[in-house]
């Protein structure tokens, strides 16, 4: 017998599934292989040993395969007149008496004979020359699960057969030996003769089906088995035999699938929506009670939401999910739509109405599931396709004839935008939020995301992963991953030379470093973030020590920063800094918010929504304040309010429709675990008062103008003086709001010729008094 490339085998075993026995290693023929027919099992003739596995002693107690399974491949250029076949060389020969097991001496050396089965399986013809390779089983080779049809050899009888009973006979009897998908094998089961077909193997660990073709039969493998309506077998105890082998894998590792900080939420759907499943039927029975057939996940986007779905789906055994992205449902043909919603549960109907309870579990995966399930009557198409699709969906999932036998995955944004009767028991009962990650979980999918740079030596020992997830509040898991991608591409950029692309690269000197990371967090901004480039145009000129007034407001203001993060009863603090225009309540505000080391910091203005009508401009605001219920802290700067409401003094005139969505929520309380600062700033407090604005204000701030002692202050910090005229501007300025004498400040530093400015503020030159005194009258002049 000849291996595909010429070399002889050193040893072969076969098994013939006996309980008791011994292993005997022998010599394989190099003389030429070839195929002969022969209407038993599988023989092959071997130097030192002869065995018959078509005695009916042996039929009975296993039906023997001596070739573990068969595959043909195209010709190849070396022997383009032979086909080929792969041989399990590690099965172990075992006689209950301890008889040697002698081949056949009908199959000379250098023979495979093969049944009609066997042939048909691998597609060859009796004497027909193959080369023979030895097959090494990879490593994970045992299977989890695997799903054989039956049938009767003879047809023409009527048979009941217990799947539990049946399970332990194919474990027993074909212990250790390889199974592929669509191989046919008999046996004899209880004085009946019968031929399965392999349907379905997954190996332990698989995460989708099918993928792997073959694998070994282990005592823990978990066999299903399906007959069709016209074999005349009925198989029983079906969900008993396979009922806890609902997922794939024995243990779970969220990282090892890549899923990172949702081993809580994971924990919660598995509580809710699969503990049902894995016992009997007639456990949940007895109970009472349905299995979910329906979650919904929903949170801000980049969370993982679609992530955890599709590896929901991989890890249940059953058919392989179906995955509809939102609007790929609609059709411009009338009825249509409908139409594809009830095709995406055919199969499970088909399934149910023929195998009842014992029918394998169906996923039906809905990424963007508000595309199509909007609120019933909330959209103007005036087609109601809609409404249909929503109504469709119900009667699928809850309806006279519902299914037991689906489960329905959901993910949105906007939970909001979902019809409510969705959401009810018995439908997407499971409703689970995939918030944001926290430092831990940020930590988890950082190493997921650097894991196999850091196995291939590319990740420097100065990265610290903790310091990274302590510096990226919330950023989303996608986010984190572009974080990860911008930092490797800092580090493949090093080793390329713009003068030369085709410069050879070392790999070894690839390197990612802690720098590449500090670079990519400033490139890679999450969008439920702070707003620090918003921040940080509000205070162009920096901070300056004002007065006592002003650093006790703002020492009071960070107070209340400090009272949202630790208390318990008050989710939601408001702050009204008030004042004249321009003596920094916006800068103080913004100051807070950079200063309080919040992970959401948004800034509410007027300017953002020039042009946009009411309507538009309260969605941004609730926008903003949906956004900040995503954190579990949040700081919003209302500045302006008063060009928020569009007020005119003559009338007066306002907006009253964001008058009120202001009050609603600045009222509203957040959801549990989040907690928000709302600061807002005005130039018109009376008006605020009157319109009952002021009164949503937890507490109010008076952001006085400067005196002459604050004026030397800042002057002195400013340093475009000489000493001696320090206190004579000081004096000139008393009752002058910060930014105007900031603008005073810039015109005298221009000269009186202009182009003094870089001197003075380098400190070679100072402004002369006279001079600063003439910009002052032009600023204050009416």
């Amino acid at each position: 017998m000849k291996s595909g490339d010429g070399t002889a085998f050193e040893k072969v075993r076969a098994m013939a599934g006996c309980e008791s026995g011994q292993r005997s290693p022998q010599k394989l023929n190099t003389s030429p292989t070839h195929l002969s027919a022969h209407p038993g099992l599988a023989h092959v003739g071997c130097d030192s040993a002869q065995f018959d596995p078509c005695s009916r002693n042996l039929l009975q107690q296993s039906s023997f395969l001596f070739l573990a399974y068969l595959t043909t491949e195209a010709k190849t250029e070396k022997r383009p007149q032979e086909k080929h076949i792969d041989l399990h060389t590690e099965i172990e020969l075992r006689l209950e008496n301890g008889q040697k097991c002698t081949g056949h001496e009908a199959i000379p050396n250098g023979h495979i004979a093969l049944n009609a089965i066997h042939r048909r399986h691998a597609k060859v013809s009796a004497d027909d020359p193959v080369s023979v390779n030895r097959f090494s089983p990879p490593e994970n080779f045992n299977l989890a699960l695997l799903t054989l049809e039956l049938e009767f050899l003879k047809k023409g009888k009527d048979e009941q057969v217990d799947a539990v009973l049946l399970s332990q006979q194919i474990r027993k009897r074909f212990i250790n030996q390889i199974m592929t998908t669509g191989q046919r094998v008999t046996f004899e089961y209880h004085g009946n003769l019968y031929i399965f077909t392999v349907n379905q193997a997954n190996v332990e660990g698989q995460e989708k089906s099918n993928s792997i073709e073959r694998g070994v039969i282990s005592a823990d493998t978990y066999i299903v088995f399906e007959a069709s309506n016209s074999s005349g077998i009925k198989i029983v105890n079906q969900r008993e035999a396979a009922s806890s082998n609902i997922f794939r894998h024995k243990e779970f590792n969220l990282e090892s699938l890549g899923i990172g900080g949702l081993s809580a939420e994971f924990a919660d759907i598995f509580r809710r929506a699969f503990a049902s499943r894995v016992f009997p039927p007639h456990v949940t029975s007895k109970l009472g009670i349905k299995h979910v057939k329906g979650m919904l996940l929903f949170g801000p986007p980049g969370t993982g939401k679609t992530l955890m779905a599709r590896q929901i789906g991989k890890m249940l055994n059953g058919k392989d999910p179906k995955i509809v992205n939102g609007p790929e449902v609609l059709s411009k043909y009338v009825g249509e739509t409908e139409k594809n919603v009830r095709d995406l549960f055919a199969d499970a109907e088909q399934d149910q109405r023929a195998k009842g309870d014992e029918s394998d579990l169906h996923v039906i995966i809905f990424d963007e599931i508000d595309a199509i399930c909007k609120s019933r009557g909330s959209t103007r198409d005036g087609t109601g396709v809609h409404d249909s699709i929503v109504n469709q969906l119900l009667t699928k999932i809850d309806g006279v004839e519902a299914l037991n036998n689906v489960l329905l995955i959901g993910m949105t944004n906007r939970k909001d935008l979902l019809d409510e009767a969705l959401l009810r028991p018995g439908r997407l009962e499971v409703q689970v939020e995939i918030s944001l990650p926290d430092e831990n979980g940020r930590l988890q999918i950082l190493q997921i995301h650097t894991n196999k740079m850091k196995e291939n030596s590319f990740l420097a020992p100065d990265v610290n992963l903790q310091e990274l997830a302590a510096r990226t509040k919330n950023y989303s898991g996608a986010e984190l991953e572009g974080v990860v991608k911008s930092a490797v591409s800092y580090a493949l950029n090093r080793q390329l030379s713009l003068d030369d692309l085709t410069k050879p690269v070392d790999e070894e000197s690839i390197k990612v470093t802690m720098d590449d990371f500090l670079n990519a967090l400033r490139e890679v901004i999450p969008a439920f973030g702070a707003s620090t480039d918003d921040l940080e145009r509000c205070r162009l000129n920096g901070v300056v020590e004002c007065g006592e007034r002003h650093d006790h407001i703002y020492r009071r203001t960070m107070l209340l920063a400090e009272q949202v993060k630790v208390s318990q009863g008050s989710p939601i603090v408001t702050c009204l800094l008030g004042g004249p225009s321009g003596s920094g309540k916006t800068a103080m505000a913004a100051t807070v918010g950079i200063e309080s080391d919040f992970p959401y910091v948004k800034i509410i203005s007027a300017e953002s929504m020039i042009g946009l009508s009411e309507g538009s401009k309260c969605a941004q605001i609730v926008k903003v304040f949906e956004d900040a219920y995503k954190s579990p802290l949040s700081i919003i700067i209302l500045d302006d309010i008063e060009r928020l409401l569009e007020y005119v003094a003559i009338g007066p005139r306002f907006s009253n429709l964001i008058s009120q969505t202001l009050l609603v929520l600045m009222k509203r309380l957040p959801p549990k675990g989040k907690k928000i600062l709302v600061i807002g700033t005005t130039s018109e407090v009376q008006f605020l008062d009157s319109i009952g604005i002021r009164d949503a204000f937890s507490i109010t701030f008076h952001v006085p103008t400067l005196k002459t002692e604050d004026a030397k202050k800042v002057l002195r910090q400013l340093n475009v003086f000489a000493s001696d005229d320090i206190d004579s501007a000081a004096e000139a300025l008393n009752d002058m709001p910060i930014k105007k004498l900031y603008m005073v400040i810039e015109m005298a530093a221009q000269g009186e010729e202009g182009g003094a400015a870089e001197a003075i503020y380098s400190g070679k030159e100072k402004i002369q008094i006279s001079h600063f005194y003439d910009c002052l009258q032009d600023v204050i002049r009416y």
